[in-house]
């Protein structure tokens, strides 16, 4: 891992008053934890751009007035609510044989298949994973591959494991992912809908034909009996008539 060095100087007083009087002069307040005691110093805040507003991991080589060196990582950063300046930063010491956890930037390279080909979105579910391993062992970061990622693929936690380090999340915490687009996802729907509603319209034509078919069926049946009755009535009016004829 790469490491970057910050000269600082021993804080004799460590107080409101002599905390604000370095902050007035350019300067920010450190910690160091991790050894016997807790080491106060202070160092230019311009010394710490490259470590703070950097997505990269370091580890750094703390170097104080009397010549100590101190191989360390940064722990926690406070910033001014309304300026963001830097207020505090803490360190923790580093042991050659003893493991540290420390939070690792993940990188992804490649263009996935699922993405280019397929209209899909690349879901990146960790950018930063905690990892514990000996200060030697520290990655500066994770390479994710996704050249080879089609669409509801996805790399999990198990993908990166390796044996110099500890990755500090479950084996199957998925890193990143191609997903289906919601645009993609609305365009199946709308077809999915299109198509159930052209197969309900060939029932309701289906049902509308046979129906028709019942109608005419009860015309014709109509149109029969009629002509059975108009008959029967007309022979009945003529054998009155001839009975009448017979009586006169």
């Amino acid at each position: 891992m790469k490491s970057i060095t910050i000269n600082g100087s021993k804080r004799e007083h460590v107080g409101k008053v002599a905390t604000k009087a370095l902050r007035n002069a350019g300067k920010v307040p450190c910690v160091i934890y991790g050894g016997e005691n807790p080491i106060h110093f202070s160092a230019d805040e311009l010394s710490f751009s490259k470590l703070v507003y950097t997505g990269d991991a370091h580890t750094v080589v703390i170097v104080l007035e009397d010549g100590n060196k101190i191989d360390a990582v940064m722990q926690d950063v406070q910033f001014h609510p309304v300026s963001d300046k830097i207020l505090h930063v803490d360190f923790f010491r580093l042991h050659e044989g003893k493991e540290i956890n420390m939070i690792i930037p993940v990188k992804v390279i490649g263009i996935a298949p699922g993405v280019r080909d397929s209209g899909g979105n690349l879901s990146r579910n960790k950018r930063k994973l905690t990892i514990r391993a000996l200060p030697k062992n520290l990655p500066d970061f994770f390479t994710v591959d996704i050249s080879n990622l089609n669409l509801n693929d996805s790399i999990t936690v198990a993908d990166l494991s390796e044996e110099s380090f500890t990755i500090l999340h479950p084996e199957t915490q998925v890193v990143c992912q191609v997903k289906m687009s919601r645009a993609s996802m609305e365009i199946e729907e709308d077809e999915d809908e299109e198509l159930e509603e052209g197969a309900e319209g060939a029932e309701g034509a289906e049902g509308g034909a046979e129906g028709g078919k019942g109608a005419e069926g009860r015309a014709e049946g109509g149109k029969g009996a009629s002509k059975e009755g108009g008959a029967e009535g007309g022979k009945g009016a003529s054998d009155k008539n001839s009975e009448a004829k017979s009586d006169s």
